[in-house]
């Protein structure tokens, strides 16, 4: 477990991110806040900024201005304790289909420093906490997508994060692969903070505490999934409002 951060302030804030490529506004001045120990969905369709805009809070992409905190650690001067704090789940994330989920985990880990007992301990916590204990020695060539995105998850976990960063957790799975991916999910929220980007509402409704959404790279709205239904009982509808076409920005 990593040491206390430095205040008791939100988990992640961001203020003014932008993010400019040869001219064009991939996000433009994306400022919001995500409490701790809550589930806040990063909402917006497709091509609207949502995974430019974690690339840059997890540190995979400096901003062309702005500024992020992570757990309380700005994500550009003090870009190393913000990664001890933070666990970041891509939705293609890298597994190397010729190894099998325990040799992953144990090279992701030792490449965070772990090793020994310690590794062992870490690399069983992490298949216990997602399902993956009965699969941990089978290639993961083999594996189903949802089974890949669990050893993905384990993996995020291994170094016991305080902020889960994750793009698109669902995406590409069965039915009861989402159902099992959202407990887990759930599970994870109850000690840890949670950002999941998703173009679904479903997965709002299933699994929010709170709302921020992003359409052509700017953020159009944020609050709690009540303060969302205030503004419109039907949520498609408000997803239709939110979404009518801006110009010049969004990837």
């Amino acid at each position: 477990m990593t040491e206390n951060t430095p205040n008791d302030g939100p988990a992640i804030e961001a203020c003014g991110l932008t993010k400019i490529y040869r001219g064009f506004y991939a996000i433009r001045d994306v400022s919001f806040t995500v409490p701790r120990n809550q589930i806040t969905a990063f909402l917006g369709p497709n091509g609207a900024g949502k995974s430019t805009t974690m690339r840059v809070l997890t540190g995979y992409l400096a901003p062309t201005r702005g500024t992020a905190r992570v757990a309380g650690f700005d994500i550009t001067t003090e870009r190393l304790k913000a990664a001890e704090r933070l666990g970041y789940l891509p939705e293609n994330g890298p597994l190397y289909l010729d190894m099998t989920p325990r040799g992953l985990l144990e090279f992701f880990g030792g490449a965070r420093g772990l090793g020994g007992a310690r590794l062992r301990e870490r690399v069983d916590a992490a298949a216990r906490l997602c399902d993956i204990a009965g699969f941990l020695d089978k290639p993961v060539r083999k594996l189903s997508r949802g089974m890949r995105q669990r050893v993905g998850m384990a993996q995020v976990l291994l170094h016991e994060p305080e902020v889960l960063i994750m793009d698109e957790p669902t995406s590409g799975l069965d039915p009861n692969q989402i159902r099992e991916m959202r407990k887990t999910i759930r599970e994870l929220s109850k000690t840890r903070t949670v950002l999941l980007s998703t173009h679904i509402l479903q997965e709002v409704e299933a699994m929010a505490d709170r709302v921020v959404f992003i359409n052509a790279g700017e953020i159009v709205f944020q609050g709690t999934v009540a303060e969302m239904r205030a503004e419109s009982a039907d949520l498609e509808e408000f997803f239709r409002r939110k979404t009518r076409p801006a110009s010049g920005v969004g990837v």
